[in-house]
């Protein structure tokens, strides 16, 4: 297959007097930086732009005639220091042509012939070369139809066999590195392996789904704000595509004519013929300064301009831009809500779902999740795709491929289907309030979406209810992710958004992970809500609203949790396993058989409540934390978030909390041949025997994973990670003194398991 080099960052340039500002987004490295300056001028030509963000100052000089110069950039250096970076290199003739300003009526093409080379030097930050965003990874295509052409794949197919598949399994999800340049971390998500797991979804989805065989089975597309989620948003389409699937893409660049025409006269917006540049979180509407040097262009612009007007409507594309933002993401809740809304007008219902995220893992990795209307896909139903795509993906042909395209581009349809979503949830806590259209009227939230989908949360559903949300931060999707982990559990993401509350006198701050299925809260005192707290919060929500209800949780929370859900609120508390997908599944089976319950929760921040689907939903937990501001507003029994404070009122916790990651390496001679899954079943069971024989330790009567053990006034639970050759080693306890007994019971027993690296919890106990 023919490759095209691929850019992970976009220059755009404009000419100020003697200077060119020129904006990097989305670089990670030097030679990304130098190889997409090569593509971007010799392959794209110059895009041009008045609007580089931030201004970065290119200094141009003469350099040599055009008689002389080279027909490529034939020379290039790059020089980093610990704060700036100088990239250097010649403009060729065809790249750069120098032209007066044109007139509405000067378009002829004779007047833009090359008469000078530039040599160009530029110094930038360094921070501002690693945080951007923008790619041109994938060139995506509108036609007149209204649908959108899925990028041709741009990798050569190289043999991958099926262990190297099975890896990609992480529970019941799928996850891998899919950006090049982080060291001893090569892509295994490449473009050739998605377009197998898609055309594997489709034909296991096929063997499963019973429909009619006069219609084609849909399904829809979406994806985080994450670098590399274009590509292969592209590259699952044309999976899908190739193997007869209808495809639905969620999350586009919604600009009305009038966004278009007010940077009119002053630039214009270049269509290319048959290829637009796009962004990872969206289609990126280059904006071409006529008044500056640019690359050679023919044709009639206005009519290339109409032709862009026209495409963009034909897909539906629709102003929304009110405060800045160009674009929505998808999130993986909305992922799954497809499967169920029933409306034609958004193709919905869809007979399956995916969604391109990884979390809150680092920015070269992704990954996806599966959704039909049952839910979410489990371990053995992603193992099975897997294997079937280890075995297309052996089958790959260039023609294949090539077929694949073809059909992409008469199956790729475009819906804003988080606007149906986005509704469903505003919707929710004005029946909460007794159907008032403004119930957070006079609450300031602000929400943290740490770069990631969840920006949205803001502008569609806090302030069509009213609330004010002025301070709220990081909702620009930047899937570098240059201000935190978009990660509810993490400390720093938690210390920004309770920055955040007490800076702004809120009310109350929100917080989710980069697809919103995971979230978190901060009152207005600033205390967190999350982990154990959250728990206890939307347990006291749901047992009000279904007294005795069962509670199942994963396997780390505490104690005091059970006490809290168990003797003050009158409910029952299951304590599961790690994994949400684990946590959904229990709650399911126990009303299966006849016990009642109506919240799954984790401590991750994954919590899915009976009444919406079994779908752990981020915002959904949100909604129902604002359905109790509303209500009490309502009642008369005040504002704030005094309310919600209240209910976790009684709630023991522990004076030290950690989780310490043992672990074991696998090529060890203590290992004697065997996995990592018997070395730490092994060293389970010896905890296990030990515990027996101490008359102070206590171990949990019911337990479902690893080795729970009472003492000292605390806990601790080491358990085998499912996939990883680790231990990971919980403890609480009411001082760090008793943890420190608690976690030289555990490091006691392990002396003799040379294989595993206790240096963690040495240094625990020694601190």
């Amino acid at each position: 297959m023919k490759t095209t080099q691929q850019s992970p960052l976009c220059a755009f340039i404009a000419r100020y007097d003697k200077y060119v500002s020129l904006g990097f987004r989305g670089a990670h490295s030097p030679l990304a930086a130098h190889r997409c300056l090569r593509h971007t001028l010799l392959n794209h030509r110059v895009f041009l732009s008045t609007k580089s963000t931030p201004p970065l100052h290119l200094r141009l000089s003469r350099r040599c005639s055009p008689a002389t110069a080279s027909t490529s950039i034939n020379r290039h250096s790059i020089f980093f220091s610990r704060r700036f970076a100088c990239l250097s290199f010649d403009l060729a003739p065809q790249t750069l042509a120098k032209r007066r300003p044109l007139s509405p009526n000067q378009h002829n093409s004779s007047t833009l012939k090359p008469s000078v080379v530039f040599y160009a030097e530029l110094f930038f930050p360094v921070p501002l070369f690693l945080r951007h965003r923008f790619s041109l990874d994938s060139i995506a295509s509108c036609s007149k139809n209204g649908r959108r052409r899925a990028a041709p794949s741009a990798t050569i197919i190289q043999p991958v066999d099926k262990g190297a598949f099975l890896k990609l399994q992480n529970g019941s999800d799928i996850r891998g590195v899919a950006v090049d340049g982080v060291e001893a971390e090569p892509v295994s998500l490449t473009e050739p392996v998605t377009e197998a797991i898609a055309a594997a979804f489709a034909a296991w989805l096929l063997d499963r789904k019973k429909h009619d065989a006069s219609r084609r089975l849909k399904v829809s597309i979406g994806h985080d704000s994450r670098i590399s989620a274009q590509k292969l948003q592209d590259a699952v389409s044309r999976g899908l595509a190739g193997a007869g699937v209808d495809v639905i893409q969620y999350g586009y660049v919604k600009l009305s004519n009038k966004f278009l025409m007010k940077f009119m006269p002053d630039t214009f917006f270049l269509l290319q013929p048959k290829a637009m540049p796009c962004d990872p979180s969206g289609f990126a509407i280059v904006l071409c300064c006529w008044n500056v040097h640019t690359s050679v262009y023919e044709g009639n612009w206005f009519e290339e301009l109409e032709n862009l007007k026209h495409a963009l409507r034909t897909c539906r594309l629709s102003h929304h831009a009110q405060n800045g933002d160009a674009f929505v993401l998808a999130s993986t809740p909305a992922m799954f809500n497809s499967t169920l809304t029933k409306s034609e007008d958004f193709l919905c219902p869809v007979d399956g779902s995916i969604m391109i995220t990884a979390s809150h893992l680092p920015y070269n990795r992704n990954g996806f999740k599966f959704f039909t209307d049952a839910g979410g896909l489990g371990k053995v139903d992603i193992k099975d795709i897997l294997e079937r795509a280890a075995d297309i993906h052996k089958n790959f042909t260039d023609e294949g491929l090539r077929e694949s395209e073809r059909k992409a581009a008469q199956s790729v349809r475009r819906v804003d289907y988080m606007t149906v979503y986005t509704s469903d949830l505003v919707a929710a806590v004005r029946k909460a309030a007794g159907n008032r259209e403004k119930p957070l009227e006079g609450f300031h939230i602000v929400v943290d979406a740490g770069n990631g989908a969840g920006g949205f949360f803001a502008g569609k559903v806090l302030e069509p209810l009213g609330a004010i949300t002025s301070g709220s931060q990081f909702l620009e999707p930047d899937g570098l992710f240059p201000n935190h982990i978009p990660n509810p559990e993490d400390k720093e993401a938690m210390k920004a958004i309770t920055q955040a509350v007490l800076d702004n006198k809120a009310d109350l701050g929100i917080i989710f992970d980069t697809d919103v299925d995971r979230s978190a809260a901060v009152d207005s005192s600033g205390r967190e809500l999350n982990r154990n707290r959250l728990i206890a919060l939307m347990s006291a929500i749901v047992l009000e609203e279904h007294p005795g209800t069962t509670i199942v949780t994963d396997s780390v929370t505490s104690d005091g949790l059970t006490t809290f859900i168990e003797k003050k609120l009158g409910g029952r508390h299951h304590r599961f396993k790690r994994g949400y997908k684990n946590v959904i599944d229990e709650a399911i089976r126990l009303n299966s058989v006849g016990e009642e319950s109506h919240l799954a929760i984790e401590t991750s921040g994954h919590g899915a409540l009976k009444e919406n689907n079994w779908l752990d939903d981020g915002a959904y937990l949100m909604v129902k934390l604002l359905n109790k501001l509303a209500s009490a507003k309502a009642s008369g029994l005040g504002g704030g978030s005094k309310v919600l404070t209240d209910m976790v009122d009684g709630l023991e916790e522990p004076g030290v909390a950690v989780e310490l990651r043992l672990k074991i390496d696998q090529n060890h001679a203590d290992l004697k041949g065997g996995s990592f899954r018997e070395y730490g079943e092994a060293v389970l069971q010896h905890l296990s025997n030990i515990t027996d024989s101490d008359p102070k330790l206590v171990k949990a009567p019911v337990n479902y994973e690893g080795i729970r053990v009472s003492g000292y006034g605390g806990w601790f639970l080491l358990r085998l990670s499912l996939h990883d050759p680790v231990l990971p080693l919980n403890i609480e306890a009411p001082s760090n003194e008793d943890a420190v007994k608690l976690g030289l019971t555990v490091l006691s027993a392990m002396r003799e398991f040379q294989a595993l690296d206790t240096s963690a919890l040495d240094k625990f106990v020694q601190a």
